[in-house]
């Protein structure tokens, strides 16, 4: 039997939402962005044909469209998670498991987010910006470790590239279904586990 196709449907002024979300359902259906374009995304939405080109220019401009919405809520996701905590060390350990709890809930979204992303993609600013924005959560309560001596010196944004490496090759080896656990709570478990250990590895030597 095919696959069932989902429909998006959308309210007037709208429409460049539902095509986000339109895509979304392909990628989550098929595991891969290649099958997304504007020609499928308009059918689902029920729209002509030509009515997505008014807001993208093209299949990547709405892969970007579905990248930056994808950082944006991964920024909301690290800061409801880290909170206030007055505590750098706290904070860091808080930023990795919601990165790697985001990734896990938002599979779609974190597939494109990172296919869709290049750090020297110039064309883009926004996009650039919504993903800046959430790495520095990380960078930020590194700066904030070492400035009370709890973190080891050296470049913040090169050790927070160690930290994000670590929970972005987490996130894809348990969204790919490539460690043998199924359970939502193993998979935190080893989260926590593996930013602890992180963590621990990144304090200033006593």
């Amino acid at each position: 039997m095919p696959k069932a196709r989902s429909r998006v449907t959308y309210h007037h002024g709208d429409l460049g939402k539902a095509l986000i979300d339109a895509a979304l359902a392909i990628i989550t259906e098929e595991q891969d962005a290649a099958n997304v374009s504007l020609r499928e995304v308009a059918r689902r939405v029920g729209v002509s044909q030509a009515a997505p080109y008014r807001h993208f220019a093209d299949k990547d401009a709405l892969l970007a469209a579905v990248a930056e919405e994808g950082f944006q809520r991964l920024l909301n996701a690290l800061q409801v998670d880290t909170g206030s905590d007055p505590d750098p060390l706290a904070r860091l350990q808080a930023s990795g498991v919601a990165y790697v709890k985001f990734a896990i809930a938002h599979p779609a979204h974190y597939r494109v987010m990172f296919s869709t992303f290049r750090v020297d993609q110039e064309n883009n600013s926004s996009l650039n910006a919504a993903a800046g924005k959430a790495f520095a959560v990380m960078v930020d309560a590194i700066s904030a470790g070492q400035a009370i001596g709890a973190i080891q010196p050296g470049n913040p944004r090169q050790l927070a590239w160690v930290t994000w490496s670590l929970v972005h090759g987490l996130a894809l080896l348990l969204i790919d279904r490539q460690l043998p656990l199924v359970d939502e709570q193993d998979m935190l478990s080893l989260v926590t586990l593996a930013t602890q250990s992180l963590v621990r590895g990144l304090q200033k030597p006593s």
